[in-house]
């Protein structure tokens, strides 16, 4: 059983900061790829978006629409991503969640996805 908990979200103002945290735990042998996606408002599961991601060796990869904006991170010995989000616009609002490719000790591998945390960026 793995579980993904996410941490972080709030409301703030345009131009504000906020800081979301998903930790991994679990019977986990291994995590590669870690990564948020957002749910905007009226879209359905199917249309979420790719924010960021990190793979366990660092590399990185942004949504151009964040990219100079939001930052992610990663502390493996912890199996928890971050995600520091700088400079917020409104359109920014949106249901965000940690997602990872983690491998149990039993050697099954999948996709795992956390409860969602709501981002709300006022104008």
């Amino acid at each position: 059983q793995v579980q993904l908990v996410e941490s972080g979200g709030g409301l703030v103002q345009a131009g504000g900061s906020l800081r979301l945290s998903c930790a991994a735990s679990g019977s986990i042998s291994g995590i590669n790829v870690m990564g948020w996606y957002r749910q905007a408002p009226g879209k359905q599961r199917e249309q979420r978006e790719l924010v960021a991601s990190i793979t366990s060796g660092g590399r990185t990869n942004y949504a151009d629409s964040v990219k100079g904006r939001f930052a992610i991170s990663r502390d493996n010995a912890k199996n928890t991503v971050y995600l520091q989000m700088n400079n917020l616009k409104p359109e920014d609002t949106a249901v965000y969640y940690c997602e990872a490719f983690i491998t149990t000790i039993l050697s099954m591998s999948g996709r795992s996805w956390g409860q969602g945390t709501q981002v709300t960026v006022s104008s």
